[in-house]
């Protein structure tokens, strides 16, 4: 495993990271008609028509402000944020969610961390962007900072940004775990090895 003694700050995915989420990617898909293969985000900066792109964007936030009234704190998320607060780390999320929809999911939860980034500040995941600009803003290394989430994007986020990735997998043996520096089944297990190295 790799060494966790010079960690200073950790980052967060938000969705299937820290909260539950059932958003229905295949039905937006549908109601979308983006193919199976493109990320339906950018899908949606593609259109080439104003109104159409507005409907569209309108019906991903509707679909995520639903999702986020129905959101619960997954197993872990919040002893390993009361490890974080209690030892003075630096927290932030960073999620392809819409900024009121997330800070729906922060408040309905009771979370609190230092810095909230949506995809209306920054390019969206995988583009590390917002990574590399809460690393400038604490003026920590981005090689000390852990980014943490359960999709391929989060991975290739961090480790484009030269932070440490580390995977929440959900004990689902998912293909792209060896690209990650960290590979978890739940963030009990992330707690329980920062303790070890503090």
């Amino acid at each position: 495993m790799k060494d966790l003694s010079t960690i200073q700050a950790l980052i967060f995915d938000l969705d299937n990271t820290l909260v539950s989420s059932q958003l229905n990617f295949k039905l937006l898909r549908e109601l979308l008609n983006c193919p199976e293969k493109v990320d339906i985000l950018d899908f949606v900066e593609q259109i080439k028509s104003a109104s159409v792109m507005k409907q569209a964007k309108d019906l991903i936030v509707s679909h995520e402000m639903s999702d986020a009234l129905t959101s619960s704190f997954l197993p872990g998320s919040k002893s390993l944020l009361a490890f974080m607060t209690i030892h003075k780390y630096p927290t932030g999320i960073v999620t392809r969610n819409c900024r009121e929809a997330a800070t729906t999911k922060l408040s309905k939860n009771a979370i609190n961390v230092d810095i909230l980034i949506t995809r209306e500040d920054y390019p969206a995941k995988p583009n590390p962007q917002a990574l590399f600009a809460i690393a400038q803003l604490w003026g920590i290394e981005c090689q000390n900072i852990v980014y943490v989430g359960d999709h391929f994007y989060d991975v290739q986020a961090a480790n484009s940004a030269g932070m440490i990735s580390c995977l929440i997998t959900h004990n689902v043996d998912l293909s792209f775990k060896d690209s990650a520096h960290l590979v978890f089944n739940e963030l009990h297990e992330l707690e329980d090895a920062l303790k070890k190295d503090n």
